[in-house]
């Protein structure tokens, strides 16, 4: 039986969070596919009725124990991975988000195997895709221009 996620008929909705505080961002260590093992911003599939907002508060919430103000839009990524058979193993339309911490204690939960903070300095020197760098460039200066709270 071929899951849900792969092969999908259609684009699939995803959301992430680039959550800021100070001269750090949140990141997960995924432990599902895509990109299992890898560090990557908090996120998930988006569930019908809820509005990208919601998804992301949840997403972060489920993943890290944190409850976040989102603060607006950082991008949109598509993800597309083709397979071996010229078909499409993988298609998501990721909707990144800009947010900051309201409250909570950071713990990995949920399909995150670990969450930690991260200097914006060091992203250089980690294993991120480079769309997961461009995203949080792009919502630091979203972050910083709205008076990063």
């Amino acid at each position: 039986m071929t899951d849900s996620r792969t092969h999908p008929s259609r684009p699939l909705v995803g959301v992430g969070a680039v959550v800021l505080r100070s001269d750090h961002v949140l990141l997960v260590r995924r432990a599902r596919p895509p990109r299992t093992g890898e560090w990557s911003l908090p996120g998930g599939l988006q569930k019908l009725g809820e509005t990208v907002a919601e998804a992301a508060r949840r997403e972060v919430l489920e993943e890290t124990g944190l409850t976040i103000r989102v603060l607006g839009l950082a991008d949109v990524v598509d993800l597309i991975e083709p397979d071996d058979d010229a078909g499409i193993r993988y298609h998501y339309t990721l909707v990144d988000v800009v947010a900051s911490v309201e409250k909570g204690r950071l713990r990995a939960g949920d399909d995150a195997a670990d969450a930690c903070w991260f200097p914006l300095e060091t992203l250089s020197k980690q294993p991120l895709w480079d769309e997961t760098r461009r995203v949080i460039a792009l919502a630091h200066r979203v972050w910083s221009d709205a008076g990063a709270p």
